[in-house]
């Protein structure tokens, strides 16, 4: 009786169901660096500095799950500017990797602002949508919400880091909606959006997306005048992207036309993309084997221990493995939703939708790209990919996550 009344304390503060599944991925995602690093002549060392990254991390998450909760209500808004300082810091003195000026190294060591600033956005506009019971319809409240992330995504796009930027907006999105936004309200910010994608894919995919926008504010029933300019507006959207599009640096440019058409360029911006379905495609059921995969030991994929290293998994340990790492993620989706639906206050509801909302966008593009569905566009895979500050970052998020969790029912 006494052991199943601790357990039951234990279960009750701390939720398992979200923990393990984490430590599995990171598990899975030393076991492939080890692998795709082995032999590789510059990258050799890769394996032992996530293996101390790891052990930091989950040391630092402990750390944040045992703070009370009401100082991430009251770091809010200094973490927010600081992570602001530090993102117009990196355009001056950051060093330029694969094409971004997205670091800020100190030595043998190196920090992205725009990881740090995840934590920034998420913990502020928790904050600003839950201050004050704000009407988060009324247009002011929703410049003001969207102007909150808007911020750091201009600042990381003059990096530039398109993919890193995209997160941002779906995070902001994604906070807005959770705090009430009405169904026309979504429908006036997604519309543009669906526009401008079905611009990808020629003429007649973006008059069937305008022809579906039309009809949508046909069962609004909206005025005339407010119908007309949210059309006007879709309509320029499309030819706004072709504009945004030239802003681009050539690099970013050709990965969205290879998205399209990988095989348009498959020995430069379709390459990475082509071999990483290959990679996945030859792994068949089972996998090659640990250390057995042609692709990864013979490094057709650059720097596939970031990126691109769910192809590894599917190469290697096959239909099995990638099911098994899926999985992992779909049980801390749900219990992470589930936990923000349960949370008795606003503020840590919000946090919990924000960094659900973080996970879950990395993983749909970072699978995306894996297997050709999505652009290239630079996104690790959470708890897997290389990066000691990525993955630092996320074990805090974690941490907060299970902080609310530890307090969902004290909290009011």
């Amino acid at each position: 009786m006494i052991k199943d009344t601790v357990e039951y304390k234990i279960d009750d503060k701390f939720d398992f169901a979200i923990f393990i599944p984490v430590v599995v991925l990171i598990i899975s995602g030393l076991v492939a660096i080890y692998s795709s690093t082995l032999n590789h002549p510059t990258a050799s060392g890769n394996f032992n500095k996530q293996l101390v990254w790891a052990v930091f991390s989950i040391a630092i998450f402990f750390i944040i799950y045992f703070l009370p909760p009401l100082i991430f209500k009251v770091s809010s808004i200094p973490v927010y500017l600081l992570s602001i300082v530090l993102l117009l810091a990196v355009i001056f003195i950051g060093s330029r990797i694969y094409g971004a000026k997205s670091w800020i190294t100190f030595g043998p060591v190196g920090f992205q602002p725009s990881e740090f600033a995840k934590v920034g956005l998420i913990l502020f506009l928790a904050y600003w949508l839950t201050d004050k019971k704000r009407d988060i319809n009324k247009i002011k409240n929703l410049a003001m919400g969207f102007g909150i992330g808007l911020i750091p995504i201009l600042l990381i796009m003059m990096q530039p880091d398109m993919g890193t930027a995209l997160v941002f907006a779906f995070i902001s999105l994604a906070m807005i909606f959770w705090a009430g936004i009405s169904l026309f309200g979504l429908f006036i910010v997604l519309s543009p959006a669906l526009v401008i994608f079905a611009s990808l894919f020629g003429t007649v995919a973006h008059i069937v997306a305008l022809i579906f926008i039309l009809f949508a504010l046909i069962l609004f029933k909206r005025n005339l005048f407010t119908s007309a300019t949210i059309f006007v507006a879709n309509l320029a959207s499309s030819y706004f992207f072709d504009f945004a599009v030239s802003l681009l640096q050539p690099h970013q440019q050709k990965r969205i036309f290879a998205f399209i058409n990988p095989y348009s360029d498959p020995l430069g911006s379709g390459y990475n993309s082509l071999q990483a379905k290959v990679a996945i495609g030859s792994g068949g059921f089972l996998g090659k084997g640990f250390l057995e995969g042609n692709q990864t030991q013979l490094r057709f994929i650059p720097a596939q221990w970031t990126d691109f290293i769910f192809c590894v998994i599917g190469e290697e340990f096959g239909f099995i493995g990638s099911i098994i790492v899926i999985t992992m993620f779909m049980i801390l989706f749900l219990r992470m939703a589930k936990l923000a639906s349960s949370a008795k206050d606003g503020f840590s509801s919000l946090i919990v939708v924000g960094i659900l909302t973080l996970f879950f966008v990395h993983f749909v593009i970072n699978i995306g790209m894996n297997t050709g569905i999505a652009p290239v566009i630079g996104i690790p895979l959470p708890f897997l990919s290389y990066g000691g500050s990525s993955l630092l970052v996320n074990m805090v998020l974690l941490g907060i996550t299970l902080n609310v969790y530890k307090n969902r029912v004290t909290h009011t």
